[in-house]
């Protein structure tokens, strides 16, 4: 290793080696687990070369358990960068001031939840929820997802005079993820499942649902959703412009491959008040500390 005498340093060449010994900071990101940890994993890892590549930095995905642990890890430093859906980036950038989300994918600004239904049920998709549904069990996702829970219990409501869903139907589960609110009603546990639709499309697509026992009854209407958003000091410890430079390397993410574990077909700009409409749900429905 090379030595240096830092006292033989003038004053800018000490600024320049403090600098760089910022620059060397490892760069943490991390995800919601919405789906199984196999695919996540496989994913991020990914987007972590692709990161260190275009960022000069080293990156490294650092897994969660569970959406509040994500946005735990955002809150304590743990992590500078992560993939949220709508509502836990309102929850992390409320808790550390300055952030901003920089970029969602080009679905995000209009993403919608499907309400799925064990064939048992005898439901069909149709243009609105049907009466039938009360009195049967429902499975939404995390209890902090906004495509598997905030958004279709703020649909559910509007069709069903702010019915309670506790009171409304005869069972209230949270599976955690997407993949498991799709097995759970695939296997019958629950006749009712709300799930966020590009994982369910994923699923059909490469074999892992049988639409045969369970199949989309309603799509929501649209609002958005996923979104990376970068802590506020991020520039301050990774050095001038590196805000810019992580926005521009999703934005100008073009590998077919890469974007297709997500899925999305690219990645736009985005802004924290996007995301109005999330926040103003969630606090009705009393899901903002």
């Amino acid at each position: 290793m090379r030595r240096i005498a830092l006292s033989a340093l003038p004053l800018a060449g000490l600024l320049s080696l403090f600098a760089q010994g910022a620059a060397a900071e490892t760069f943490r990101f991390t995800a919601i687990p919405d789906e199984d940890q196999a695919r996540l994993v496989e994913r991020f890892s990914k987007v972590a070369d692709y990161l260190d590549e275009r960022l000069g930095v080293e990156v490294e995905y650092v897994p969660v358990k569970s959406y509040s642990a994500a946005v735990t890890a955002f809150r304590n430093d743990q992590v500078q960068l992560a993939w949220f859906g709508g509502l836990s980036g309102v929850q992390a950038r409320r808790l550390v001031p300055g952030s901003q989300a920089l970029a969602q994918g080009s679905e995000d600004n209009a993403f919608v939840s499907y309400f799925i239904a064990h064939e048992s049920t005898g439901l069909e998709r149709t243009d609105e929820l049907p009466d039938d549904i009360e009195g049967m069990s429902l499975t939404f996702g995390s209890r902090t997802s906004t495509s598997g829970r905030l958004m279709p219990e703020h649909f559910l409501r509007q069709r069903f005079d702010d019915a309670n869903p506790e009171d409304f139907f005869s069972r209230v589960g949270y599976s955690g993820d997407h993949s498991r609110t799709i097995a759970l009603v695939e296997a019958g546990t629950y006749d009712i499942g709300a799930v966020n639709y590009t994982v369910w499309e994923a699923a059909v697509e490469d074999g892992r649902v049988d639409t045969d026992k369970v199949d989309v009854i309603w799509a929501t209407p649209p609002y958005p959703d996923y979104n990376w958003t970068l802590r506020g000091d991020a520039d301050e410890r990774f050095g001038e412009g590196f805000s810019d430079k992580v926005q521009a390397a999703f934005l100008e993410m073009d590998d077919p491959e890469l974007l297709d574990t997500f899925p999305r077909e690219a990645f736009i700009p985005a802004g924290n008040d996007l995301y109005a409409p999330v926040e103003e749900v969630a606090e009705a429905l009393g899901l903002l500390r």
